[in-house]
């Protein structure tokens, strides 16, 4: 099986880096790449990842409609648990990396959790989706990348590798690349 191998340069410049060499063959420069289902664009922005998963949930959220929609007898307690089981795993996965996207890009994953729990609930229009998540005693999506962020860092920290280690000494680890 032939690769295809290309690197990223990851910058806000709009000119191009010079030219990498792996082995003597030149590495095609990319604008993003996917690498363990985390598509990494060049920007760091993670508006790609984000907006693939949210089509993968929607996907898998339609093949779910009939055991959590309103005519499911199923009961809150176990739709809850199809929820978590089944579509959160989907958007948790690599967000310990994504501290650093823009509020956009957090809360279309909001979104879509805020329509699953009215889905589960059959929450009318009226009711604001704080009130939703609050008493479903689910975190946000603001809290769940928050704890996912601070757990990763204290496992890096806490890593036997000193080069692992040395990724903490970064000033501004969890900033967002900004132009000024």
């Amino acid at each position: 099986m032939k690769r295809n191998h290309s690197q990223v340069t990851f910058t806000l410049k709009k000119t191009r880096v010079p030219p990498v060499h792996l082995n003597n063959k030149h590495l095609a420069q990319a604008e993003d790449v996917k690498y363990l289902a985390i598509h990494l664009e060049r920007t760091l922005t993670w508006r790609e990842h984000i907006s693939t998963k949210r089509k993968q949930l929607d996907l898998k959220l339609r093949k779910l409609y009939w055991i959590i929609g309103q005519k499911s007898q199923l009961s809150l307690e176990n739709k809850l648990l199809v929820y978590k089981a089944f579509l959160k795993p989907i958007w948790t996965y690599g967000v310990q990396l994504q501290e650093s996207a823009s509020d956009s890009n957090i809360e279309i994953r909001e979104r879509f959790q805020s329509k699953v729990l009215r889905i589960i609930t059959d929450a009318p229009w009226f009711v604001p989706n704080v009130v939703v998540i609050r008493d479903l005693q689910v975190t946000s999506v603001r809290q769940e990348v928050c704890n996912h962020s601070v757990t990763y860092w204290q496992r890096l920290n806490d890593h036997p590798n000193n080069v692992a280690k040395s990724l903490l000494q970064r000033p501004n680890y969890n900033r967002r690349l900004k132009r000024y």
